[in-house]
């Protein structure tokens, strides 16, 4: 038997209880899954590439985490329930001392969320992961990005901007941290995919989207694909106390909010006759959320800061991966 089967055998096959609707999960050519009817299914890939979504020598077991929470994040933006995955790792050679936190830690989330892993692969060669997640929407409710009209207010889940002061404790590379910038690291690392936020959105939100790009790119998407504007009031933009004291300036912790990839909250959109039942939906999902605008037909975002046109200017972004 080759090193790549059992490589597979040892940390993957057998690791979690089988679904229902997995029919046949590992063994042969294809998965083999059933869905329920009337549900559409959503699907959606990413990659993680060592040196740009991660450092090679960062904790392994953080490293599952993220790779896993920013797919199952993808799933909560269309309101989906969490079902199936396929993982690809492709890495320089077999290291069990990396592969045991890490697959420790994925299976750990997996199951906490419901979510078997169906598939994939193993090859040799510079470290990455590409994950593709499945779940179940039903059919016609899915969010999307293209609902959003003039005069829906817009929300956030979470806090905004720890993942990005996280990054720079990261890449700073110091020999040692204090307890202010570990907290920063974990947050970058271990985000929650607001799953039950999304789910309890499909009857209330006319538009979501995820937070990956940070939030100034991710809305400016709702905005383009809905065709129409927004005024956002920085003030309002929900932060961290740790964020806060992190910062330099209120400048920077609004700058910090608007262009932080990777936080993996929520963005989406309410009309005004469900703002009631947006206050009970989400306090049953258990999830803070903050309004920090609204929508408009402009066609342009503008940046607010105590209701005057903000010095910020709308032309910041967040995360791109071909930016140089």
């Amino acid at each position: 038997m080759s090193g790549e089967f059992n490589l597979i055998e040892q940390y993957f096959v057998g690791r979690q209880k089988q679904r229902k609707d997995v029919h046949l999960a590992a063994g042969d050519d294809c998965a083999l899954v059933k869905a329920p009817e009337n549900v559409q299914i959503a699907i959606s890939t990413d990659t993680l590439v060592a040196g740009t979504h991660f450092l090679p020598q960062a904790n392994p077991a953080w490293v599952a985490h993220k790779a896993l929470a920013s797919n199952i994040s993808d799933l909560a933006a269309m309101g989906a329930s969490p079902a199936w995955v396929s993982f690809a790792l492709t890495m320089p050679s077999v290291d069990e001392g990396w592969l045991k936190p890490f697959c420790d830690s994925f299976f750990e989330l997996a199951d906490y969320y419901g979510i078997q892993l169906i598939g994939g692969d193993t090859t040799k060669g510079p470290l990455s992961l590409t994950l593709t997640v499945q779940g179940f929407v039903a059919e016609g409710k899915a969010l999307r990005r293209d609902g959003a009209q003039a005069g829906d207010w817009i929300y956030v889940t979470g806090d905004l901007g720890e993942s990005k002061a996280g990054l720079d404790v990261v890449l700073s590379e110091a020999e040692s941290v204090n307890a202010l910038e570990e907290i920063l690291e974990q947050r970058h690392y271990l985000s929650t995919p607001r799953v039950l936020a999304g789910q309890s959105l499909t009857h209330i939100a006319s538009s979501a989207i995820d937070i990956s790009d940070g939030l100034i790119s991710d809305l400016k998407h709702i905005l383009n694909r809905s065709q129409v504007g927004a005024e956002v009031e920085l003030t309002s933009l929900p932060v961290s106390p740790e964020l806060v004291t992190y910062c330099n300036s209120t400048t920077q912790v609004f700058e910090y909010a608007l262009t932080s990839g990777e936080e993996y909250e929520l963005c989406f959109t309410v009309p005004e006759e469900n703002k009631g039942a947006l206050e009970s939906s989400l306090a049953h999902a258990r999830t803070p959320f903050t309004c920090i605008g609204q929508i408009n037909g402009s066609g342009e975002l503008t940046l607010l800061e105590n209701g005057k046109p903000s010095g910020l200017h709308d032309s910041l972004s967040g995360f791109d991966h071909f930016k140089d």
